[in-house]
């Protein structure tokens, strides 16, 4: 009889090799092994990691005296917080659509992500990226600890208003490579209106069409480890004929929610493989979040109710090591208390199967003591094998502390670097940046890989924190007995 406790891994090869012989073939990757045997491992590391998404068309309304701790899952105070996530993914829809509020965009933070910044900066969470097309916008927080594990952070986006002419109707995305697998988030909104439906369906299409990734083997969507598709997709209740507004709200009323889902455009789009029937929803267990009186929990008659605000997801069959990638779905939830728009705000929470990724290299910073402000500072770093200058690779100062990846208080292009040894490079900076006079600040340098096509890059190194001084002023002659 065996032994339950006995776990045996065989690894078995196949190949018709044609008569062929394998001088100068590498076999290494054929029984996955490393080439060097001292980086071989048994099998992949394998983690699980938190994601909470919200997806919320806020009306063109700010954030202004709205406490949106609960929307996160957060306690006013963080010292009482419980278990948080390790990601935080935002999507809002009708965001400063007015013109005059995306040229001011263009020059500040918009207020929507300032608020959630505040919150989650004393959380230890920053801003990996952020992405806006007019009204649509999407942000994505992480806890510091995993910046140096996202790579190849790309943004995209596709407009469908007006037949592709308007950005006010489509979506945007974000996807990125988290430790050793693959990522798109992606916040859309779909035509309006109960009558709309064809359009809704054409534009799910449009999107999965026209969203291009310039990723080699990852340009699409649906060619990643996982999808979290959310936004305000619009789709209405059949039946307009029969069903009146007042009718679905008696339905309501009476949490007779498993009839009126029967009605759902999506459920029903989803079921005839007409769109979205590559992914999976959890059926919503609360009330309709559209549409509702702002200000107010009543439903507006002027529309009949419906789920417009969904969030999916998606998992590939794609095996790693025979270990199977797994989302699983903890909450999905709206959040009536939220009365500033006309949209209730739906939330989810999943934890997803991760692994490590073995080809993962970090650039080395040399130690700073002190680094003189007001004197030109040259900065020592080494690439690892196998990671090499992406064209447009850029080293970044920021305070210890900061809050986004956008907030750097200078910065340098590599290639501007001297190599000093083999792979060990310096690039100075000019003595005329400037920080700060506080002692009690500390600063970082952060590596940033960047092909500088469409945005994709990934954080490939921190320096430990460092200290700096300004260079004392040389006497003035008033000064001299």
């Amino acid at each position: 009889m065996c032994d339950s406790s006995w776990n045996v891994n065989i690894h078995i090869v196949t190949w018709n090799v044609s008569t062929r012989y394998p001088e100068g073939v590498a076999l290494h990757s054929l029984l996955g092994l490393n080439t060097n045997p001292e980086h071989d491992g048994d099998l992949p590391d394998f983690y699980v990691i938190g994601i909470h998404i919200v997806t919320w068309n806020v009306s063109t309304r700010y954030p202004e005296g709205v406490a949106l701790h609960s929307l996160l899952g957060l306690n006013t105070n963080p010292e009482h917080d419980g278990d948080l996530p390790d990601f935080y993914v935002i999507g809002l829809q009708e965001v400063n659509a007015q013109v005059q509020n995306q040229v001011i965009g263009l020059f500040k933070e918009d207020p929507w992500t300032n608020k959630f910044k505040e919150m989650l900066k004393e959380r230890n969470f920053v801003v990996v990226k952020t992405e806006q097309m007019q009204g649509l916008l999407l942000m994505i927080f992480t806890r510091k600890k995993h910046l140096l594990h996202l790579r190849e952070i790309e943004a995209e986006y596709t407009r469908t208003g007006l037949g592709g002419i308007w950005g006010n109707k489509g979506a945007v995305s974000i996807r990125m490579n988290i430790y050793g697998c693959t990522a798109v988030f992606l916040n859309s909104h779909l035509a309006a209106h109960d009558h709309m439906l064809d359009e809704r369906v054409e534009d799910y299409h449009k999107i999965l069409q026209e969203h291009k990734y310039h990723i080699k083997s990852r340009e699409t969507i649906f060619n990643h480890d996982y999808v979290f598709w959310f936004g305000d997709l619009n789709f209405r209740l059949t039946g307009e004929a029969t069903t009146s507004p007042e009718d679905i709200r008696a339905e309501v009323k009476k949490d007779n929610l498993g009839e009126l889902m029967q009605k759902d455009q999506l459920l029903l789009v989803m079921n005839q493989e007409r769109a979205f029937s590559e992914l999976t929803e959890r059926l919503p267990a609360f009330p309709p979040t559209f549409k509702f009186e702002p200000g107010t929990q009543e439903y507006d008659m002027k529309r009949r109710p419906a789920w417009c605000d969904r969030i999916l997801y998606r998992v590939s069959d794609r095996k790693y090591n025979n270990v199977k990638l797994i989302a699983k779905q903890n909450s999905y939830k709206s959040h009536p208390a939220f009365s500033i728009s006309d949209h209730k705000p739906v939330s989810s929470e999943f934890n997803i199967k991760i692994f490590s990724d073995p080809s993962e290299k970090m650039v080395e910073f040399a130690p700073i003591d002190t680094w003189t402000i007001g004197e030109e500072y040259t900065v020592k770093y080494t690439l690892p094998e196998g990671l090499d200058d992406a064209g447009s690779d850029w080293i970044g100062v920021y305070n210890a502390d900061f809050g986004s990846v956008e907030e750097y208080q200078a910065y340098e292009y590599t290639s501007r670097c001297k190599e000093e040894q083999r792979r060990t490079f310096s690039l100075t900076f000019p003595d005329t940046l400037h920080l700060p006079e506080d002692p009690a600040q500390t600063y970082v340098l952060l590596y940033f890989q960047s092909t500088g096509t469409r945005g994709i890059t990934g954080l490939a190194g921190m320096s430990e924190p460092f200290h700096v001084e300004h260079r004392a002023r040389s006497p003035s002659v008033s000064s001299v007995d």
